[in-house]
């Protein structure tokens, strides 16, 4: 049977007038069109305490509650289920299981099975001219650990703690690291082989924490749900030094679930290396190295599992690899990786397929590198490699082998000490002329910032996989009115999307709503360096930009500009703005548009604290934060000490004026919380400002703050409520040339795996990294020509925010080429804004983001995803390549797309697609080429 879609027409994203800037046309946007079908709930398909609901040909929710009690309501997460066109499939049962096929993807379940696993659930679909079958909900419950024997932590549930490696003597591929926040937890199955008082063991580590204490820690034990039993965790001797902690627990003979969690009365604070449970006074298992596994023809394997040799080792510090990292460490020609194949049908000629990154390795340049491959004991064939975009960024090759029918060798070498210097993620073998085989390996991800990054930064998997598929597990998420759902359940989206990347995006934005279309001024030219200002000093900044020619449409205020406290003081300070009213007025007259920078806190001596504690209804804890002990913070869940909270925004804004266009809430949440169970703090405040003002200007992502300041683990709320409210500050980024590299990716790369669109980095960095005296007192500067490339990259960004930390980011505090070259690029911006304004329109009408990685528009090339680090689509039109490295001329590789050519809007010159050519541009330019 057919299914049948309501088609949509899209819009182009160009401006709304057609402008010609260097070479630049933009065309008018097309309207949108609207479709709405309620989706009735009969059409489920149930089987037994299962139950599936089509909601596209690429999108079916998965339902498990052991008393059928299923959620028919919108959770705050999941707003759209019924604005999904009504699509046809079929269903039948045969042999013990259900299937449902839309003809774009067919999921099968065990009948009668229960629970979700891995096991009694699958997905079947067509990524390319590969099929496809995933097991979603893999990964998403308890894994076993056997009874007496040593368990990873880092292999189990972890629900918060991050997987870390950068301490000593742990075993295993890492450990769970923090237990930072309360439910912060690692959770295994067992099946205990008879009733009776057993002992939980586990290997920990326990130093000098962020608090500066030096003392016992403690976690909980529950079993089963229980209320839990205390696991005191004494001080060892430093955080490369491991300790053993037991507690007794007691089990009837069967299967049970245990969870060791940070409860609300446990310190957390450690890192847990292992675990087992054994019989009381038994000792610690030993662990178990791992052992070589075998790669099955027409299959792909994890490189790190085969035979490994002279310093090839597994590790996972880079973004991209599928599975739990990538095989490192072939840097000579002693080390090696050895696979043994098996099942080869017949002796013959046939293919190695390797995944690989090949990025700058220390002060090496960016090279082609050479592997050896060694089917038994013919001669090593030579496979290439090429650079990649960096080392998140992977490219597939095949080389030709000969083997022999039934078992080979086959081995990944380097012919030169020199050759290799590669990661390897997955290896395949197949017959000649068979499609490379795409991983479950994540593309893009997100984080919640990038406070201190300097080049690189571990993100957390999205939604978008190469292999087209992936589980939206909303499980843990409240209703959309947040309150709890009627009983737990298991409650997941099984999205297969194929290589139809911008159809999974879609199918996101309507699902968890879209991306958050701001005002169109917010695409223009922010000014917000942090730097203590009057406001005569704002209006001659102001005045300046205008007689310098520079643009400016908004106008940030940052935190010095509060009172009592310059962090969390309620009260526009008299010294800096003495006529609140009358700068706002003055702002508005001059076309800016401003904001204000807070934070969510207030000191119990503001003046402004007693009818906040008596709205709070005396609520308000006192929990100290940056402006001292004196310090109070906020349960934005409890709807008095939210009233109190927004309350005190409205008493700065000054009688008869608009006040600020929008607030920056700078960091959420110090020890502000939300006590709303399955909302996370940032989510529910940022709803409010987006509410209050239209979006809100905050962190995303509060998700990821579970795991601890910056951290990139997810918990399974994960961040798709975000992008229906936020402009994302992405935070506090190194002034220097590998983090601008490392934006170039960002971006694309967060917009693909989340959906929100609005990304906003600090152009120019915030702090540290390549400084240089500025020019005023106490600033600093960029040098000149990382100033006018980190401004080029801006131009082609979401947002174009200059923003520092007490740093020069105007074009007139810079020399003569650097000075040019902003202006150039900001004027540029500023005819820009009706183009990047029209793409916004897109994403929030299609789910397909401003800034693209370039796998979205050409899935079927290798070389979109071996880029996608250093060169992206600006909308549908417009091929960017920023340049990040130094020097006043600076030569550029660029790709470009097969099925085009390719015009620099610069010079005029157009290129042929299908090819890679070198760019060579001086500081008055940058590659950007539009697609004819």
């Amino acid at each position: 049977m057919l299914y049948r879609n309501s088609p949509r027409r899209r819009a182009t994203a160009a401006a709304a007038a057609g402008i010609l800037v260097t070479g630049l046309a933009l065309a008018p946007a097309a309207p949108a069109q609207a479709s709405h079908h309620p989706r009735a709930q009969d059409e489920a398909v149930r089987s037994g305490d299962a139950r599936f609901e089509v909601l596209s040909p690429t999108l079916i929710r998965t339902e498990y509650q052991k008393d059928g009690r299923f959620t028919d309501a919108a959770t705050f997460n999941a707003i759209g289920r019924d604005d999904f066109p009504r699509t046809r499939f079929t269903k039948h049962v045969d042999h013990g299981w259900l299937t449902i096929d839309t003809g774009a993807m067919t999921v099968r379940y065990k009948v009668g099975s229960g629970a979700f696993t891995a096991d009694n659930l699958t997905v079947r679909l067509a990524a390319g001219k590969q099929t496809v079958q995933g097991q979603p909900w893999a990964g998403h419950t308890a894994p076993a650990c056997a009874f007496g024997a040593l368990c990873e932590a880092e292999s189990l549930q972890l629900s918060g703690p991050g997987v870390a490696t950068d301490h000593r003597g742990f075993t295993g591929r890492g450990f769970a690291a923090g237990f930072a926040s309360s439910g912060d937890s690692v959770t295994f199955a067992l099946d205990a082989p008879e009733g009776g008082t057993k002992q939980l063991s586990v290997r920990y580590a326990n130093s000098t924490g962020g608090d500066g204490q030096n003392v016992d820690r403690t976690l909980s034990v529950q079993v089963d749900g229980d209320a839990g039993h205390t696991l005191t965790l004494p001080p060892t001797a430093n955080w490369d030094t491991w300790g053993l902690a037991t507690v007794p627990v007691d089990l009837a003979a069967g299967r049970h679930e245990i969870r060791v969690v940070r409860g609300p009365t446990d310190s957390g604070n450690v890192n847990v290396d292992s675990l087992a449970v054994v019989n009381p006074g038994d000792p610690f298992p030993a662990p178990t190295p791992p052992q070589p596994q075998p790669l099955r023809f027409g299959t792909l394997a994890e490189a790190e599992t085969g035979a490994l040799t002279g310093g090839a080792r597994p590790a996972n510090d880079h973004n991209g690899a599928s599975g739990t990292g990538f095989l490192a460490g072939l840097e000579s020609t002693s080390s090696a990786d050895a696979l043994t194949v098996t099942d080869v049908p017949s002796a013959g000629d046939y293919q190695v397929q390797i995944r690989y990154a090949n990025g700058q390795a220390g002060a090496q340049p960016s090279q082609p590198r050479t592997m050896s491959v060694t089917a038994g004991t013919a001669a090593p064939v030579t496979a290439t490699l090429p650079p990649t975009s960096g080392w998140d960024y992977w490219n597939t090759v095949s080389v030709p082998v000969h083997l022999e029918r039934g078992t080979n060798s086959v081995t990944l070498g380097c012919p030169t000490d020199a050759s290799c210097n590669v990661n390897v993620d997955t290896v395949a073998v197949t017959s000649k002329g068979s499609p490379l085989l795409a991983p479950h390996a994540p593309l893009g991800g997100y984080r919640r910032g990038l406070d201190g990054v300097t080049g690189s930064a571990l993100t957390a998997p999205g939604m978008l996989y190469q292999d087209g598929w992936y589980l939206l597990d909303d499980s843990a998420s409240a209703l959309s009115t947040t309150k709890p759902r009627p009983a737990a359940e298991q409650d997941g989206y099984v999205f297969a999307y194929g290589q139809d990347f911008t159809r999974g995006l879609k199918d996101l934005s309507t699902l968890t709503g879209p991306t958050k279309l701001l005002p169109k001024w917010a695409y223009g030219v922010w000014y917000s360096e942090y730097y203590d200002r009057t406001a005569a000093e704002f209006q001659d900044l102001v005045a300046r930009a205008k007689a310098e020619g520079v643009p400016m449409d908004v106008l940030v205020l940052d935190t010095d500009i509060k009172a009592p406290d310059k962090w969390n003081g309620w009260s526009i300070d008299p010294t800096r703005i003495p006529d609140p009213k009358a700068f706002f007025d003055w702002a508005q007259k001059q076309g800016l548009h401003t904001g204000i920078n807070i934070h969510p806190s207030i000191l119990g001596s503001d003046p402004k604290f007693a009818q906040a504690q008596a709205t709070a209804k005396g609520k308000l804890q006192r929990v100290g934060c940056n402006g001292g002990t004196d310090c109070y913070a906020f349960d934005f869940g409890d709807p008095d000490q939210l009233k109190a909270y927004l309350q005190l925004h409205d008493g700065m804004i000054p009688k008869g004026s608009k006040g600020p266009d929008f607030w920056w809430l700078d960091w959420c949440c110090d020890n502000t919380k939300s006590s709303l169970a399955g909302v996370t703090a940032d989510a529910w405040i940022n709803q409010q400002y987006a509410d209050k003002t239209g979006f809100a200007f905050s962190r995303a992502y509060g998700s990821l703050q579970a795991g601890g300041y910056s951290s990139p683990t997810p918990v399974a709320t994960g961040p798709w409520a975000d992008k229906r409210t936020t402009l994302h500050f992405t935070g506090d980024t190194t002034s220097d040339w590998s983090t601008l590299q490392m934006e170039v990716g960002y971006t694309p790369g967060e917009s693909a795996a989340t959906g929100l669109a609005a990304v906003s980095h600090d152009i120019g960095g915030h702090t540290g990294g390549l400084k240089e005296p500025g020019s005023e007192p106490g600033s600093t500067k960029l040098p000149d020509d990382l100033y006018a490339r980190w401004v080029q990259f801006g131009t082609f960004q979401p947002i174009d925010r200059l923003h520092s930390n007490h740093s020069d980011r105007l074009p007139w505090q810079y020399g003569p080429e650097a000075n040019a070259s902003a202006k150039k690029f900001l004027n540029l911006r500023e005819k820009l804004q009706p183009y990047t304004y029209a793409a916004a329109k897109e994403a929030t009408r299609t789910g397909t983001p401003i800034v693209r990685s370039m796998y979205l528009a050409y899935p079927h090339e290798q070389a979109a995803y071996a880029t996608a680090g250093s060169q992206y689509l600006y909308g549908p039109d417009y091929l960017v390549a920023p340049v990040t490295t130094p020097g006043t001329t600076a030569t550029t590789s660029v790709w470009f797309p097969p099925g085009n050519s390719w015009t620099d809007i610069f010079t005029g010159k157009t290129y042929r697609g299908g090819t890679t050519q070198n760019i060579t541009t001086t500081l008055d330019a940058m590659p950007v080429f539009k697609k004819h």
